[in-house]
């Protein structure tokens, strides 16, 4: 507070709120072109050790661009985001539900698997199922004892039809990057562009803007000591300083928060890849075709949900809101388990469920947010959980559902729901022990303490 304090005007203020935006403009950048780059690379890679890599790539480019659009949202709307983190997330389901039917119209209709195959149900359908997912129609049928599986496209030319679906991904991707250059430019964070009025406003001007009039005298401060602490930078929340002397409260919230998108996030994922596999299994046995519209409808629902969530969110609260995604996956996985030999129930159940999970990441990011006020990493911390539990359970749950059969797969369902809803109930608990801030005006007069004596030095 000295060092910062000392001979300090008022305007080098805003520095380190322009720096954690330039950082973050500059990493949506970086990874939304690196994502339009590997998809245009994808078609020549005829290895797959390189094929994993540029993928590896992919990944962290897009998990790079899930905390810092989450991050950013927080840090300027704080406890209006709710409903901007729903708007972000309907339109991620959206891109999941339209990129399938963007690619479909390039893949081959041949069935990649040998006609004499001696393998038995369970793994033609999972096999099945794995090339209706890579795309990989075009490898042409052979008994497995002389199946090669070259590197090379096959040569009727089906190979270079899927490449297109690829590369139309990379031009749709290729706005994203130069959208958010123009803003880099707007904002006057490119030294090659000239000067003009920003686009965002500051953190001085959108909180003039949103907070209500009788709150103006605390707004009259200047912008370094209105800022909170565990978003002033991308990597703040990495500093020990900035958790130094936080009680267990703290550490307990982020871990449970992150406990409970590890399993919802980690369900999605796992329902999505393996309710075909299910569905085509004993006892159900139903058709290819018609098995086949399950991830479709999964996914139309979660993008329906999160377009209901957006003015569903404005007028409840975050923490009913999880609270209502958490038991309904929970009640629906049981009414499944119940009805496993019904199709019809598979298929409502699989949009109830699209329906709860949709909105449950964007609710308990804001909830959690709201919970720390403002003051921890929660959102890297509930990125990175949701992202391993989305890995985990589906390498969890695809080695269950191959050992032990379909009926388990509705067993980890359960399972995982019921730790999910009790993961919540400590949140809740841990949320109640928090000690609060003071009060605004108690705060506002020891801020105003701190800026004199810094002046005065």
């Amino acid at each position: 507070m000295e060092e910062k304090g000392e001979g300090m005007l008022p305007a080098p203020d805003t520095a380190l709120p322009s720096c954690s935006l330039a950082q973050s403009l500059w990493a949506l950048f970086t990874s939304s072109l690196a994502i339009s780059l590997v998809f245009a690379v994808i078609p020549f890679c005829h290895d797959v050790k390189v094929l994993a890599s540029v993928m590896a790539l992919a990944g962290l480019a897009m998990g790079c661009i899930d905390t810092v659009a989450n991050m950013q949202l927080v840090r300027m709307y704080q406890k209006d985001s709710a409903v901007f983190l729903q708007v972000l997330h309907f339109f991620v389901g959206f891109g999941a539900l339209l990129s399938p039917l963007i690619a479909d119209p390039f893949l081959s209709e041949a069935n990649c698997l040998p006609a004499n195959s001696t393998a038995n149900t369970t793994s033609r359908s999972h096999l099945f199922h794995v090339s209706r997912v890579l795309g990989q129609h075009h490898i042409e049928a052979k008994p497995w004892s002389n199946q090669t599986f070259p590197g090379l496209p096959p040569k009727d030319g089906a190979g270079t039809r899927v490449s297109y679906a690829f590369w139309i991904m990379a031009l749709i991707n290729l706005p994203v990057p130069m959208a958010v250059l123009t803003l880099l430019s707007r904002e006057r964070l490119l030294t090659c562009c000239p000067q003009s009025r920003p686009l965002l406003l500051s953190a001085d001007e959108l909180a003039l803007e949103t907070q209500p009039p009788e709150k103006e005298d605390a707004s009259s401060l200047p912008p370094k000591f209105q800022s909170h602490p565990g978003h002033e930078d991308l990597f703040s929340c990495c500093q020990r300083k900035n958790l130094r002397g936080a009680p267990y409260s703290f550490f307990a919230i982020h871990i449970t928060a992150a406990l409970v998108l590890f399993m919802t996030d980690g369900l999605t994922g796992a329902y999505s890849a393996f309710v075909y596999s299910y569905a085509v299994e004993k006892p159900l046995s139903v058709g290819h075709k018609v098995a086949g519209y399950l991830p479709s409808l999964f996914w139309g629902f979660i993008t329906l949900g999160r377009l209901l969530s957006i003015p569903i969110s404005s007028r409840m609260k975050p923490a009913t809101m999880v609270f209502i995604n958490v038991v309904g996956v929970v009640v629906t996985f049981l009414v499944l388990l119940i009805f496993s030999y019904n199709v019809v129930f598979l298929f409502v159940g699989t949009a109830s469920l699209g329906l709860f999970l949709s909105s449950t990441f964007p609710s308990m990011l804001a909830y959690t947010e709201d919970s720390l006020q403002y003051k921890g990493c929660a959102t890297t911390v509930l990125v990175t959980g949701a992202g391993v539990g989305e890995m985990v359970l589906q390498m969890l749950v695809g080695s269950i559902f191959q050992a032990q059969g379909s009926y388990s797969f509705l067993v980890c369902g359960v399972i995982f729901g019921c730790l999910a809803f009790t993961f919540y109930i400590l949140l809740l608990f841990f949320h109640r022990m928090h000690p609060g801030l003071p009060s605004v005006p108690t705060q506002d007069r020891s801020i105003g303490m701190e800026n004199a004596d810094c002046y005065q030095r």
